[in-house]
């Protein structure tokens, strides 16, 4: 395999390379706005999409099935990238991307609405892990962090946007439009993608061998431990008969995933992804970002609701201030690691974000809309110093066959980490309200209550209480990702001469 080289040939010369890259990172922006848009524009056309379709007991599996499949397949898709190219697994993964976006738009009742979107999420691992790997495909080191903040700022857009749009949709057209808007964005970026990537010349072995065994194996092993943790606690008691026969065929095919993957000439998952130090320490220190970022996505909006007695809107306002100052503070970062290193700029960030996390549960009762507003606007630069110093290191030290394995694994353990977080928390949510109220009521129940004006002043407090709990338990997060990268990771990355 060939060493790190551009994924553009510059063809007549230096502009129209240049002209051919800009129209491919155009590309990537349309995919990553996709992936982004998917995740978030669905929430808010909920209560039309029940009233057409009925399945109001089993809705939520439109956003776990999306979730599950784009998790499970990151590591899949990284490993053919590096088997075939990244041009052919973004090219089918933008076409099953689209394909499940056309049968959402027809379905008629709510299962076949669940399945299509898993169709979705299987397109969408593609989209995620393969735009990320091109990023660092089309750029030097140098020049690294102007490509990811242009990615960072689409994912921001579209996780402020997508709510709004989805309700727009839904209120003034009809729902279906919010999966066949997909389809012109996703036909331009294949165009642009077809006509303008053209990948280097590479020796490939003679015969390319796919995992195909283990690649099943992480598919199920990953569907059942993610199932698992996104269910419990709430389709069903964590103790129960499902959740225990859930977690135990997770860890066994675990067992098989660890046999099949040693035997395996070309494993989905390598053992170097663990055995090297930078590439172990990021995956866990990101695995610790998804967990932590659970707290204010998930809580904060139900916080300013219902503790500081702001509107939806006001409220969206409130979390997404963190999505202008991270892609801004992720863009000036190279400013810092070019002086003190990766590892120090990114503990430098997680550091900071510990302390703003802990800063939270002092915040007074009731407060001011003002007051979370800037802690989020604090913590969104905190973790822009964080996140994108790893993610620009860790694929600085592999060559090209090798980045597509590495940028899978940072983003499944981020993935991942985002699922156990949102277990976590929310039991420990239910955990501090049941003590607060006399062991009875969850955030759910609670935040009920008060939308219909008939909850007192305590449970106002025990939401609080509760919300300043998990926020806490996302700085124990934080704290975690510091000692991570103090203890395993290399001061210095081995960076890879381009």
């Amino acid at each position: 395999m060939g060493s790190t080289t551009p994924a553009i040939r510059n063809g007549a010369g230096t502009e129209q390379g240049t002209r051919r890259r800009g129209a491919v990172v155009a590309a990537l922006m349309l995919a990553m706005a996709l992936a982004a848009l998917d995740s978030t524009v669905v929430s808010t056309a909920v209560p039309q999409i029940v009233g057409d379709l009925g399945g109001f007991s089993v809705f939520s599996w439109l956003f776990s099935g999306y979730l599950l499949a784009v998790t499970v397949t990151l590591p899949v898709y990284g490993k053919l990238s590096d088997t075939f190219g990244r041009k052919p697994v973004l090219v089918v993964g933008a076409a099953v991307f689209l394909l499940g976006s056309l049968l959402c738009a027809v379905a008629w009742n709510m299962g076949a609405l669940i399945a299509f979107r898993i169709v979705q999420g299987l397109g969408g691992g593609a989209l995620q892990g393969t735009v990320q790997t091109l990023a660092a495909d089309l750029y030097p080191l140098a020049e690294r962090p102007k490509i990811q903040s242009k990615l960072s700022t689409v994912w921001a857009v579209s996780a402020v946007a997508g709510p709004g749009l989805g309700g727009v949709l839904a209120t003034y057209a009809d729902w279906r439009w919010i999966f066949l808007v997909n389809l012109p964005i996703g036909a331009a970026a294949l165009w642009l993608i077809v006509r303008h990537l053209h990948e280097p010349e590479r020796e490939a072995p003679a015969r390319a061998r796919v995992d195909w065994p283990g690649a099943l194996a992480v598919f199920a092993c990953g569907g059942v431990l993610l199932t698992a943790l996104v269910q419990g606690g709430v389709a069903w008691p964590w103790l129960s008969a499902p959740s225990l026969a859930l977690f135990g065929t997770g860890l066994a095919l675990a067992a098989v995933v660890v046999g099949v993957e040693r035997r395996a000439a070309e494993p989905i998952i390598p053992g170097w992804v663990w055995r090297r130090r930078t590439i172990a320490a990021v995956n866990l220190a990101l695995g610790a970002l998804g967990l932590l970022m659970v707290a204010p996505a998930v809580f904060l909006p139900t916080y300013a609701q219902s503790v500081l007695g702001l509107a939806p809107v006001a409220a969206g306002f409130v979390l997404s201030v963190w999505t202008l100052s991270w892609p801004l503070s992720a863009a000036l970062s190279q400013h810092v690691y070019r002086r003190i290193g990766f590892r120090d700029t990114a503990l430098l960030g997680i550091g900071l974000a510990a302390l703003i996390l802990c800063a939270f549960p002092f915040l007074p009762y009731p407060g001011s809309w003002w007051q979370p507003t800037l802690l989020m606007l604090l913590l969104g630069g905190a973790l822009g110093l964080f996140q994108l110093p790893l993610i620009v290191g860790v694929q600085s030290t592999v060559g090209w066959a090798e980045r597509g394995t590495t940028t899978a694994s940072v983003l499944f353990c981020r993935q991942t980490g985002q699922t156990m977080g949102a277990s976590l928390f929310g039991a420990v949510a239910n955990g501090v309200l049941a003590a607060r109220l006399g062991g009875a009521g969850d955030l759910d129940s609670v935040t009920g209550a008060l939308d219909a004006g008939t909850a007192p002043e305590a449970t106002r407090r025990a939401i609080a209480e509760a919300v300043h709990a998990v926020y806490l338990g996302a700085a124990g997060a934080a704290a975690l990702a510091f000692l991570v990268l103090l203890l395993v990771a290399p001061r210095r990355f081995p960076v890879r001469d381009e």
